[in-house]
């Protein structure tokens, strides 16, 4: 089970009103407080109800090997010193080096009477993500077991699709998770700590929650109903017994329920389960930029209101984005008329936007407010995506920058970019900018990460070549009464970034 770590807090107000003017309580009495009144539309008992769904829900066994890595011979680090390298082990370059079994527990139902099964992707993934198990069980209430087949399985939105051979299965239906509402009351079947069929039942507490920021499927349905590990991949079913979502993640500071589960909705999951069904790869839409969220700094420096847009820090060559003219430094405010807002990301509306499809796309560059039209491309694999993006680097300088011409602004000392600084650096010949020599530890440079070895390329989307362009821009920034400017910051070969620095710390 997926988990994320977070706090909740909750206060419970009781008792009866009082009139304030007249002192005449506004409660009921007492004798018809002890009565016990049913809250009008609360199942008398789910008994019923999970009865009729238990047989679908399965329990989820997987098991593979996994490489088992050799310790460390005490003489290794000795010959090191001496610089002879130990011989490799010939069996663990062929991979056939010692391994252990090792396995998971989860959840999953029946979609159809021929044994199709949903489940989350993270059950059936193999250790580094690339690859999948050796061996998937499915266990029916009954005890029945088949050897499940992996049909497909979609890491972006953590799902995957199984088959068992079997006949007159039983199974449950889709329900519609647009049509549900915050209250509505829901049950969970699955299997947490490897327990074996367990019903939960709680209502939705929120729609449409968040927990990434990012993404296609940050977009969840939030229930008290106790989510577990092992509940990954179990339905979760409205009244009538369809299923409404795939419970999937947990926020938790122990790790253990606290109230707060978190399922996929059946909206979301249907397009990928019949895509996966199909032996299709689910299509997304996809712009191909790197964004950042407009913080109170951020959205400072550019003169916007904070949490309404987002700022596009890359811009991928080649893609939708590029092709329409978008550019660095632009901030996407709306997407086919859909405000970008913390609770609607661009990924989230792109990524559920047709691809193919031509949509406006508002913007904000330079202080000037501009519509562009984008056509939208299809999100490439997590594989290419993965290849796109470049691995942070540590700075390490095989010697000291010299340290002439610094500048004390903003907490930083600053100095040009010289052969013995590009050297040191291992800069590229076509960067240009101001390199940060040193941080105040106490500097709002500081709380936003700033370090010895950052790049400065623009300051308020002004390109800096010297000490004298970042403090001309700062100039400029305090004349226009900002309390913050933006910096765009290259650090080592991790994609460049934008940062709002606050000014007169």
């Amino acid at each position: 089970m997926r988990y994320a770590y977070g706090v909740a807090a909750a206060l419970f107000l009781g008792g009866a009103a009082f009139s304030m003017t007249t002192g005449e309580t506004l409660g009921v009495d007492q004798q018809a407080q002890n009565q016990v009144v049913p809250v009008p539309g609360a199942p008398s008992s789910f008994a019923d109800l999970s009865a009729r769904l238990a047989p679908a829900v399965v329990n989820i066994s997987t098991t593979q090997r996994v490489p088992v890595r050799r310790q460390m011979d005490p003489f290794d680090q000795f010959f090191r010193r001496f610089g002879v390298r130990p011989a490799p082990d010939s069996q663990e370059e062929n991979g056939n080096g010692p391994t252990r079994e090792a396995g998971s527990l989860g959840s999953g139902f029946i979609i159809s009477p021929d044994g199709y099964i949903v489940t989350n992707n993270h059950l059936i993934q193999g250790q580094g993500g690339n690859d999948t198990v050796d061996e998937v069980i499915v266990t029916m209430t009954d005890r029945t077991e088949y050897e499940a087949r992996i049909i497909g399985r979609d890491p972006a939105s953590d799902l995957a699709l199984l088959k068992i051979d079997g006949a007159n299965l039983p199974y449950v239906n889709w329900g519609d998770s647009d049509r549900v509402r915050v209250g509505d009351w829901i049950i969970a079947i699955g299997n947490p700590y490897g327990l074996g069929g367990t019903v939960t039942a709680g209502i939705v507490s929120a729609l449409q929650r968040g927990i990434t920021g990012m993404g296609a499927y940050d977009r969840y349905i939030q229930t008290d109903a106790s989510i577990n590990r092992g509940n990954s991949g179990g339905p979760m079913f409205d009244m009538a017994g369809n299923v409404i979502g795939i419970n999937s993640a947990l926020i938790s500071p122990t790790g253990a329920s606290v109230g707060i589960g978190l399922a996929i909705p059946a909206e979301a999951a249907i397009p990928v389960i019949e895509a996966l069904k199909r032996g299709e790869r689910p299509q997304r839409g996809y712009l191909g930029v790197a964004l950042q969220d407009l913080d109170e700094d951020i959205a400072e420096g550019l003169g916007l209101p904070k949490d309404r847009g987002e700022l596009v820090r890359t811009v991928v060559p080649g893609e939708a984005a590029a092709a329409a003219g978008l550019r660095q430094g632009d901030v996407i405010l709306t997407i086919d008329g859909i405000d970008v807002t913390p609770d609607a990301t661009v990924s989230y509306l792109i990524a559920n936007t047709e691809v193919g499809s031509t949509i406006p796309v508002d913007i904000v560059r330079d202080g000037r407010r501009q519509t562009v039209m984008i056509t939208v491309g299809e999100r490439p694999s997590e594989e290419e995506l993965n290849r796109q993006m470049a691995t942070e680097e540590e700075f390490d300088p095989d010697e000291e920058p010299e340290m002439d011409n610094l500048d004390t602004q903003l907490g930083m000392m600053l100095q040009p970019i010289d052969p013995s600084v590009r050297r040191a650096l291992r800069l590229d010949s076509d960067v240009t900018g101001v390199v940060v020599a040193g941080v105040d530890p106490n500097s709002a440079a500081a709380e936003k990460g700033l370090r010895r070895g950052d790049v400065i390329l623009s300051v308020n989307r002004r390109r800096v070549t010297s000490v004298a362009d970042v403090a001309e821009a700062i100039a400029a920034a305090r004349s226009a009464g900002r309390s913050s400017v933006l910096m765009l910051v290259k650090r080592g070969n991790a994609p460049e970034a934008f940062v709002g620095i606050e000014l007169d710390r």
